[in-house]
């Protein structure tokens, strides 16, 4: 079966309420006005992962004196981290164990990095309370949650069921949903402020030289070096750093049935008049009549002490009302109407709003925008060296699900690198580092986990027929 190619951003986009208050610095941004003839490492994406992967080579002395260049397709942060949810929140009965341990580690990193350095991106440390509409998916939720008890329960302790109908109402939910699961330590932000804040520390540091509005075109590779092409010239280096995500098969065509783009629908909505701030983060599982696999999400912005406190419900999904295809879209210049309408009328009926709702229909939209996510064929992202080459990487595929995985596993990509340049036998660092915990062994690239992945349905058939692939951005 022959599978359909990502092709590259497209130069327009809808616009993202995140880029209201763009980085006045970084808008049009090249460090140099032509871009280097070579580099000894290109990062290809200025979203969460390549931003971290930046900023964590420049942390690490083994790279001190290492020419960094990172080409973005369109301004900083435009792709999916401009784009999302602004949630930051781990799933921990989802999956196994071991992931559920690493995004809480990969959340603690993120909280723990925007408060040391004061960056004023509007953290929350907030539960993540995610709800469940039917009685087939609350019962599933149990059943998981049963499971991670049994096999972990220093991780499921952070987690816990609410039947209760007023305990359901505490947290502002509908008393129709037939239950929710609270999950401790979940945040929400401002994903684009946090990402330019570090990409300007860096630049003005001389720590990276970065070029916006440069798409990479090509990499044609030799057995020592890669010419990464861009209408704006070339470069030459012998490391390349791809944090792509959904875009990844444009430029690396043998992940183009491992990898699939799919379109996400957010808005950002006026709450009530007179209203006052949800005490969660949410996540609608099959809500009314969505599909179970496919979540709606949200999160809520500060009523004070940040720029433009009006409280906007930050609130993502409803890919079930779309009248467009989402599978394999790249471009999001396309606002959905369907899911757009959806999202303004939905949070009236699934929460209980205050202040001032009677007769109101729908919630007023000050911003409805897309974004492009990429789904993982086996639900993992992909994170190690692209098999059968030599200094090409791969950071990206997180199904929706980056903002508490992409940092951490940008440290791990830039700690294979700098090991294996050091001389490190690869399968031994990387065993070294799933055993310490720093990567989960289902995220690591091999020829093996590709073979095993084409056995499954293809992401198009999984979504189709209703397979769990998370959603919550």
């Amino acid at each position: 079966m022959i599978h359909k190619r990502a092709t590259l951003p497209t130069p327009t986009s809808t616009d993202s309420f995140w880029h209201t208050e763009p980085n006045e610095f970084l808008l049009g941004h090249r460090t140099t006005a032509e871009i280097p003839a070579e580099a000894d490492i290109v990062i290809v994406g200025s979203g969460i992962t390549g931003t971290s992967a930046a900023r964590y080579l420049a942390e690490d002395k083994r790279a001190k004196h290492k020419s960094i260049v990172l080409l973005e397709a369109r301004e900083a942060c435009w792709g999916a981290t401009g784009r999302n949810g602004g949630h930051c929140q781990p799933l921990l009965f989802d999956r196994s164990a071991e992931v559920a341990a690493f995004e809480l580690k990969n959340v603690h990193a993120v909280k723990t990095y925007i408060q040391e350095n004061n960056i004023p991106c509007e953290w929350r440390s907030v539960s993540g309370c995610r709800t469940f509409w039917t009685e087939e998916v609350m019962k599933e939720a149990e059943r998981e949650l049963e499971h991670l008890n049994k096999v972990a329960p220093d991780i499921a302790r952070y987690v816990s069921i609410i039947r209760d109908k007023d305990e359901l109402r505490k947290h502002r939910v509908n008393p129709d949903c037939l239950g929710a699961t609270l999950t401790a330590g979940a945040g929400s932000l401002w994903p684009y402020k946090l990402v330019t804040y570090t990409l300007e520390q860096l630049t003005k540091a001389g720590k990276l030289n970065l070029q916006t509005t440069t798409p990479v075109t090509a990499i044609s590779s030799s057995s020592s070096e890669h010419i990464v092409q861009t209408p704006r010239g070339s470069i030459i280096a012998k490391t390349v750093i791809l944090a792509t995500n959904g875009y990844t098969s444009a430029i690396v065509p043998q992940f183009a049935d491992l990898i699939v783009p799919v379109r996400g629908q957010m808005s950002a909505l006026l709450p009530p008049k007179n209203s006052t701030i949800l005490p969660d983060s949410y996540g609608m599982v099959a809500a009314l009549g969505q599909p179970s696999n496919a979540d709606d999400y949200l999160v809520q912005r500060p009523y004070e002490g940040v720029p433009n406190p009006r409280g906007h419900l930050m609130f993502g999904g409803g890919r079930g009302a779309g009248t467009l295809p989402t599978v394999g879209e790249c471009d999001d210049s396309v606002k959905d109407e369907g899911s757009a309408a959806y999202l303004r009328s939905a949070l009236l009926k699934v929460l209980e709003l205050d202040g001032d709702t009677d007769g109101l229909k729908e919630l007023e939209a000050v911003a409805e925008w897309t974004g492009i996510m990429g789904y993982s064929r086996d639900n993992h992202p992909w994170v190690g060296k692209v098999p059968g080459t030599e200094g090409l990487w791969l950071c990206g595929g997180y199904t929706g699900h980056g903002m508490p995985n992409g940092m951490l596993c940008a440290k791990a990509v830039v700690e294979m690198v700098l090991g294996e340049e050091r001389g490190e036998e690869m399968k031994g660092l990387v065993e070294r580092m799933v055993e310490n915990g720093e990567l989960p062994r289902s995220y690591v690239i091999t020829q093996e986990r590709i073979e095993k992945a084409r056995g499954w349905p293809t992401v198009e058939v999984q979504d189709r027929q209703g397979f769990h692939m998370t959603s919550v951005v």
